[in-house]
């Protein structure tokens, strides 16, 4: 099975490439070595962070209000979905045989968030600018809680007594349809990480149970949002290229180099950006409505 799946993600990350590869010649782009380099910079620190568990839709939401990197904020969870898939990808194919999770489990909770982030990504493309403001600034009140939580450590006392690697019956459907949920809300640029985590803690699964399942969730559901988002023109190709290959860079050092580091004053500093963050993206949704009206 382990096979099949290094196959899946494989295949996703060739297509997904492909893809892009094609837009870019569509629209005629010429290679801007200002923006890949920026995009470099942006993909290695937030997918290296990804990589250590911080999650990369906080920092890279808040990185791109710092540089200004797109010209229009409707752009911004296609384009998170879009150019963190493959580097996300990469990172799946690390952990992938690190934990050995019932199939059925993972299976059934990986497809129902891919499912969840099309249906999603279709609701989001619709949005104006005001409203997607106002959905990231949500978006990243409520991840920064979860994060704030769980460098308090409250996350992890909910899972002290689990010893499951599988769900059945009512935890199984509740679990499917928890992770649906957080597809959809994944496509609108919510973080998949730590809302999985304290859904398959409440569930009973053992904590390491919740990294093949969140990691696969997002390799797999990321690529499959994106097609809905290029569709619809709901993302940017800026320094595309430099960020995808700054993300692959990131992650593998993280992942082979690193391994392990210390996070606790980075991370308290993360939340707070980002609520500042959230802050400034919600004052210039009711700006532009001011502007509307």
């Amino acid at each position: 099975m382990i096979a099949a799946i290094v196959i899946v993600l494989l295949a996703s990350a060739v297509g997904l490439g492909s893809l892009i590869v094609a837009q870019v010649i569509k629209q005629k782009l010429a290679f801007n070595t200002g923006d890949n380099v920026l995009g470099f910079g942006i993909g290695f620190i937030t997918d290296f962070l990804d990589t250590l568990g911080v999650g990369s839709f906080v920092t890279t939401t808040t990185l791109f209000q710092w540089a200004k990197y797109l010209d229009d904020e409707r752009k911004l969870p296609g384009t998170m979905n879009m150019a963190h898939a493959i580097p996300t990808i990469v990172e799946a194919l690390f952990f992938v045989t690190a934990v050995d999770v019932d199939i059925t489990t993972l299976v059934s909770m990986v497809l129902a968030s891919v499912i969840g982030s099309v249906i999603g990504s279709e609701v989001v493309v619709r949005l104006d600018k005001v409203m997607i403001q106002k959905t990231m600034s949500v978006a990243l009140i409520a991840t920064s809680i979860l994060m704030a939580i769980n460098k308090m450590g409250w996350i992890s006392i909910i899972a002290v007594h689990n010893n499951a690697l599988g769900l059945t019956g009512a935890a199984l459907v509740v679990g499917v349809i928890g992770n649906f949920i957080l597809g959809m809300l994944m496509a609108a640029g919510v973080g998949l990480y730590a809302p999985c985590m304290v859904l398959v803690y409440f569930l009973g699964l053992k904590p390491i149970a919740a990294f093949p399942i969140m990691m696969l969730s997002c390799a797999l559901l990321m690529p499959a949002s994106s097609v809905n988002f290029m569709r619809t023109n709901r993302y940017s190709l800026r320094g595309v290229f430099g960020f995808i290959l700054g993300g692959i860079i990131g992650v593998v050092i993280a992942a082979t180099v690193v391994k392990s580091l210390s996070l606790e004053v980075l991370g308290w500093l993360i939340v707070i950006v980002s609520f500042w963050t959230s802050y400034q993206l919600w004052r210039s949704a009711k700006a532009t409505e001011k502007i509307m009206k």
